[in-house]
């Protein structure tokens, strides 16, 4: 029988985990092979061109372009700093009077100066950039003046949305189960710095609240799409996520609306509740495909890491499965039996269902293209 494939999530207590932390420039790479990491420490560094300043200096020096090398001060690739003088004539009869003295606008450098215009061309300051190991591992391997491979065994989950970049914080866990909403008395002083977890619905007052305590982020089992659209000022469409600047990080493990967390995602959660995690909310949907991620470090022994090779997620028979459209939007279950024949559904078209049994204890038939996988341990 041909095996048939399904979009993957994964949740799992105890994985191999690679990550990849690559500079947006060539620049230095500032660790070596073999080095044991924190999340914190700065591993990698370069800097970002500066904002371009065009600078119409032969006109503001009263000179033809062709004169201008007479008079300029500076050369390209010179640093500079603001009010210093660029460029200056010898004033009436080369006596001093009526001299023309032009000074530079900005801190920053002499990128070009062309005799053909007469204009320069300015850079203000190179812009630092630095890459953080986001999570504690090893160092498995350097590219040279890009960045480096970073391993661990760790805890390991996947949202269906988040927003917001990386942060870390120790988890706790706010809500009794998967089926409690997060309300904002909740939050309180101590969850300052934390990663907090709510079982079903973060609401707005509550991520309002997160944000005023000072909470590095929130995990709950949905989001009200109006609350996203009044968080941001605008509706999410289809781009990447996770460069919002929100002052809190936010995933959504199960999707929009109030959904119960998957119980194995609430109980992983709660099993390491009060330990260190790196979480993410950078979220894409279309072409490369990613993920919000919770990533929790396991203690690193002295044994040899060696990750699984990525594999597709396969439809069989005790999978644990996430129903991705409605009528069951959400709703978890395992697979029971994955039937050959084509099956007319409500839509009137004739497509591949699985059988599935829900946590509700109600059984279901399902379009195949309706559920996507959770990797289990």
């Amino acid at each position: 029988m041909a095996q048939a494939y399904s979009a993957g999530l994964t949740v799992t207590e105890n994985i191999v985990l690679k990550k990849d932390r690559i500079l947006p420039l060539k620049g230095k790479v500032l660790v070596k092979k073999g080095d044991r990491v924190k999340a914190d420490d700065l591993i990698a560094e370069t800097f970002l061109p500066g904002k371009v300043v065009p600078f119409k200096l032969a006109n503001k020096l009263g000179v033809t372009p062709q004169m201008l090398s007479q008079f300029v001060k500076v050369k390209p690739g010179d640093h500079i700093k603001k009010d210093q003088i660029l460029a200056e004539t010898k004033g009436l009869f080369g006596t001093g009077l009526f001299k023309v003295v032009v000074k530079s606008p900005i801190d920053g450098e002499v990128d070009s100066i062309s005799s053909s215009t007469g204009n320069a061309v300015l850079r203000e300051p190179k812009i630092p950039v630095q890459i953080k190991a986001f999570i504690d591992g090893i160092i498995t391997e350097v590219i040279e003046d890009e960045g480096v491979v970073i391993e661990n065994r760790v805890a390991y989950i996947q949202g269906i949305f988040g927003l917001a970049g990386e942060t870390t914080g120790v988890i706790k866990v706010l809500s009794k189960g998967p089926t409690e909403n997060l309300d904002p008395s909740m939050i309180t002083a101590d969850c300052k710095g934390k990663i907090i977890v709510a079982g079903t619905l973060c609401p707005l007052a509550a991520i309002e609240k997160a944000k005023e305590v000072g909470v590095a982020a929130i995990i709950a089992g949905g989001i009200d799409d109006q609350d996203l659209k009044k968080l941001l000022g605008y509706d999410i469409g289809v781009a990447i996520t996770g460069h919002e600047k929100i002052g809190v990080t936010i995933v959504a493990t199960e999707g929009f609306g109030p959904i119960h967390m998957a119980q194995n995602t609430f109980d992983l959660l709660k099993k390491f509740e009060g330990k260190k995690a790196s979480i993410h909310g950078k979220t894409q949907i279309r072409a490369g495909v990613m993920r919000p991620e919770i990533i929790i470090p396991l203690a690193l022994g002295d044994e040899k890491l060696v990750a699984k090779e990525a594999e597709m997620a396969t439809l069989e028979i005790n999978s644990l499965i996430r129903v991705i459209r409605q009528p069951n939007f959400g709703k978890i279950g395992r697979i029971t039996a994955l039937p050959e024949p084509l099956t007319k559904v409500e839509s009137e078209t004739m497509v591949r269902v699985l059988k599935a049994k829900l946590d509700t204890g109600e059984e279901v038939l399902i379009p195949r293209a309706n559920v996507e996988v959770i990797a289990e341990d």
